[in-house]
């Protein structure tokens, strides 16, 4: 997955020479639209954020100074793009609410260990979270963000991201328990 851009390669770029261009877009266009499929889960609106991402980055590739991999770079700013795509729906964040707080984000019950789910299963499962849940869950276990930097990026408090990471793994697991109910 890693590109290796060397100053030639990033001079072409930065001039804005197709064949380097479109070899940058072949190159990581499939890994970020599955991150704008996760974080947005409509294909359309991925495909728009996407295609709106790729423009924001050709159009400032001089702004990228080789110092971090181009990967972390494209992947910042096609997830701002879907960020900023979602702050035009007016996605709700819940709070932790009083009964939730002194709980762990690692408590499980045992009840529920004895349960293995498909990748499939868990894929649609967190498909149905609210958008809110399935946001920070997907920028936290996915795309590896911090609550810091989660809550930067949806300009929420730290504690929200937490208390929707929370709320978020419990509503899977009640689904997951749930569809296996149902299906099992």
């Amino acid at each position: 997955m890693t590109l290796i851009i060397d100053d030639i390669f990033l001079g072409k770029l930065k001039q804005k020479d197709v064949l380097a261009c479109k070899q940058l877009y072949m190159q990581y266009a499939d890994a970020m639209y599955n991150i704008c499929r996760r974080i947005l889960q409509n294909q359309t609106e991925a495909e728009d954020a996407l295609q709106d991402g790729f423009i924001k980055i050709f159009e400032n590739i001089h702004q990228f100074r080789n110092e971090s991999s181009i990967g972390s770079w494209i992947k910042q700013i096609i997830t701002n793009t879907c960020i900023n795509s979602l702050k035009k729906k007016k996605i709700s964040w819940q709070e932790l609410d009083e009964k939730s707080e002194g709980e762990s984000d690692s408590e499980s019950d045992d009840k529920d260990d004895k349960f293995n789910f498909s990748i499939e299963q868990i894929k649609n499962a967190i498909e149905q979270l609210p958008n809110g849940y399935r946001v920070v869950f997907n920028l936290f276990m996915f795309e590896n963000y911090s609550h810091v930097e989660i809550a930067t990026l949806l300009e929420i408090t730290e504690s929200t991201s937490k208390s929707q990471l929370f709320k978020a793994k419990n509503k899977l697991k009640e689904i997951l328990v749930q569809s296996n109910n149902t299906h099992g």
